[in-house]
C-alpha cells in the first residue's frame, strides 16, 4: 500500500501528534477544537513536505515521525528542499546489510552502475516520440554502454535527450541547470528532490546506509545511494515537468508542487526474474528496488528491480 504525501505551504501551521496521529493544527485554530484540525495516522504517511517558514512542530510530532519511518524535507526560501530528516533504521539485519554493502566489490559495483545507467537512458528514450530520431539514437545508447560505462554514455545521451524533451523555441533552447529558479528546472529540482528523499527512506527502511554510494561518492553527500538508485527514475519527473511547462505553469506554486507530489503515487510495474509482473504505487515499489539492491550486495549479483511507469495508467 502506498503512503500518504502530504505538503504544508499555504499558510503556517503547528504540528503536533495524539495517539499515533499527526495533527495539523492550523493558524489561529484552538488544539482543542476536534473540528477544525486535521489528524492523519502517522503510520499511513511516507513523506512531509514543510514550505512554510512559520509552520512548529512539538517534539513528540518529530519522533512520532521518526518512528513511523516517515521522512520529513524542509524547504528553504527559494521553496525547494534544503533539509531531510530520516529515522533511524530498526531492520533486524541492518548490521549485517551495511557490512554487505562496505565490502561491495569494485566488480559488482561496476555492474550495477551499468545497470542504472542503461536503465536511465531506456526510460528517457521512452519519454520521446517511438518514430523520432533522438528516441532511435537513445535506443542505439543504450547498446554502446560499457562496464561501469566507461565512456560516459550517460552524459550523451541526455545531450540528445534533453533537446528533444524540451525543443528550442525561437531565442529560447533549454538547459539543464541544477538551482536555476526559472522553470523548467526549478520543477526539475523539487520533483527530484522528493523522489530522492523517497528513497532514501526506502533504503534506510531497507537496513542500507544512503551515504555509501555505488558509483556517486562525495564526502559532503549523505544520500549518495539515493543518487545511485534515483538515475533511472528521473525520466518519470522529466515527463511531468513537461507537461506542466506544455499546459502554461511558470512557477513552483502551490497547485504545480502537488502535481509533482502525484509522482509517488503513480502506477509502476516491476518484473521480476521468474514472476509475473506486478503493478502498484511508486512509494511502495521503492521498498522492493531497495530491498533488490540489498539482496545485490548479499549474492554479489546485480538483480535490481527497477520501477518502470505504467504509461497506459498514467495517460
Amino acid at each position: 500500500m502506498a503512503r500518504r504525501t502530504i505538503e504544508i505551504s499555504a499558510e503556517r501551521a503547528h504540528l503536533a501528534v495524539e495517539h499515533n496521529q499527526l495533527l495539523i493544527i492550523r493558524d489561529g485554530q484552538s488544539r482543542r477544537d476536534l473540528e477544525m484540525r486535521q489528524r492523519i495516522p502517522c503510520e499511513d504517511l511516507g513523506l512531509v513536505m514543510v514550505d512554510h517558514r512559520e509552520v512548529t512542530y512539538t517534539h513528540a510530532a518529530l519522533a512520532a515521525l521518526a518512528d513511523h519511518g516517515v521522512a520529513l524535507v524542509v524547504c528553504s526560501n527559494d521553496h525547494l528542499p534544503a533539509a531531510i530528516m530520516l529515522p533511524i533504521s530498526t531492520h533486524t539485519e541492518q548490521v549485517w546489510r551495511i557490512q554487505d554493502q562496505i565490502d561491495c566489490s569494485k566488480v559488482l559495483k561496476k555492474q550495477l552502475w551499468t545497470t542504472l545507467v542503461k536503465a536511465k537512458i531506456r526510460s528517457q528514450a521512452d519519454n520521446l516520440e517511438p518514430n523520432s530520431s533522438a528516441y532511435r539514437r537513445l535506443i542505439q545508447m543504450v547498446k554502446e554502454v560499457k562496464s561501469n560505462d566507461s565512456t560516459n554514455v550517460e552524459a550523451q545521451a541526455a545531450r540528445v535527450y534533453w533537446q528533444a524533451l524540451f525543443p528550442p523555441e525561437g531565442e529560447w533552447k533549454f538547459k539543464r541547470s541544477p538551482g536555476d529558479r526559472t522553470a523548467p528546472n526549478s520543477f526539475l529540482d523539487y520533483g527530484y528532490t522528493v523522489l530522492r528523499a523517497a528513497i532514501a527512506r526506502a533504503l534506510v527502511g531497507a537496513g542500507l546506509m544512503p551515504a555509501i554510494g555505488v558509483h556517486h561518492a562525495n564526502r559532503s553527500n549523505a544520500f549518495c545511494l539515493a543518487d545511485d538508485l534515483i538515475e533511472p527514475l528521473r525520466p518519470m519527473i522529466d515527463r511531468r515537468v513537461r507537461r506542466l511547462v506544455q499546459s502554461g505553469r511558470q512557477y513552483l506554486d502551490q497547485e504545480t508542487k502537488a502535481e509533482l507530489l502525484l509522482t509517488l503515487t503513480a502506477s509502476v510495474v516491476i518484473t521480476s526474474p521468474n514472476e509475473e509482473p506486478t503493478l502498484g504505487p511508486l512509494d511502495a515499489a521503492l521498498v522492493r528496488y531497495a530491498a533488490s539492491l540489498a539482496k545485490s550486495y548479499s549474492t554479489g549479483q546485480a538483480t535490481l528491480l527497477i520501477p518502470q511507469e505504467s504509461f497506459d495508467v498514467l495517460e
